[in-house]
């Protein structure tokens, strides 16, 4: 299967969200936001959050083996917001999953007004990046809004794909964080041309110009995808795609 970060058809990619998709209709939902006919968008970004991370309990391997199973074409980014992704690698890999992203906060130690210092966490992102992609995926990494981008600027070289999280992560439906973009643009100084740029978290037509011109080239969108009838699903993710769009 052709990766769509490492080698994009074009250049913004849009990621609908599953977490604000109808549970009781996930496949078909899915099938319908990803054909060209209904929805257009290039991929699915899967939402995994454990309850201690973050406060909120969701998708597991099983829904992506599932969504595997009926899709077997679709491209399955996913998002892991946990704090021992370590354990969640070979299982999602087995499911099905192409793409990897996990965080970089369990591994900091950050105390307010003590800046950030290095944390036994029980894995090493270099290390865990490399497991990643022995498992035939590309490997992500993801850092919340009140993360600085310097915690992550000598690791960019091991990651296919960065992630800025444009919301504090835990729930979906929130407001866009507007002052994450300047970090977005400090990061995208420090990555070639091959590697992408996510941003995710309250994203929709009013302000996914903004988020292109600050440099990111991959776009999640949950509720403001899901959240419509479906007969705009397809409206709605060529506005986000906007002008920007080229082929890559």
């Amino acid at each position: 299967m052709r990766n769509l970060f490492t080698d994009p058809p074009h250049l913004p990619l849009i990621a609908p969200s599953i977490l604000s998709a109808d549970f009781a209709n996930l496949g078909s939902d899915c099938q319908a936001v990803l054909d060209t006919k209904s929805g257009g968008a290039d991929l699915l970004h899967v939402d995994v959050m454990d309850g201690h991370f973050v406060p909120n309990l969701t998708l597991g391997p099983a829904h992506v083996s599932a969504l595997r199973k009926t899709l077997p074409d679709a491209f399955l980014d996913v998002h892991l917001m946990v704090t021992d992704p370590q354990q969640y690698i070979e299982p999602f890999a087995h499911a099905g999953a192409n793409h990897i992203t996990f965080h970089i906060e369990p591994v900091l130690d950050i105390h307010a007004g003590s800046g950030v210092s290095p944390l036994s966490a029980g894995y090493d992102p270099k290390e865990l990046a490399a497991q990643i992609r022995s498992l035939s995926m590309t490997a992500g990494l993801a850092l919340n809004p009140g993360t600085d981008a310097s915690t992550i600027l000598d690791l960019v070289d091991m990651f296919d794909l960065i992630l800025v999280m444009s919301v504090n992560p835990g729930f979906g439906g929130q407001a866009f964080i507007e002052n994450v973009l300047p970090k977005v643009e400090t990061i995208r100084a420090y990555l070639s041309p091959q590697q992408r740029l996510e941003m995710d978290g309250g994203i929709g037509p009013d302000n996914a110009h903004k988020v292109q011109s600050s440099g990111c080239d991959v776009l999640v969108a949950g509720s403001a995808i899901f959240g419509l009838p479906k007969a705009l699903w397809g409206p709605t993710i060529a506005s986000l795609r906007g002008s920007f769009a080229s082929d890559s």
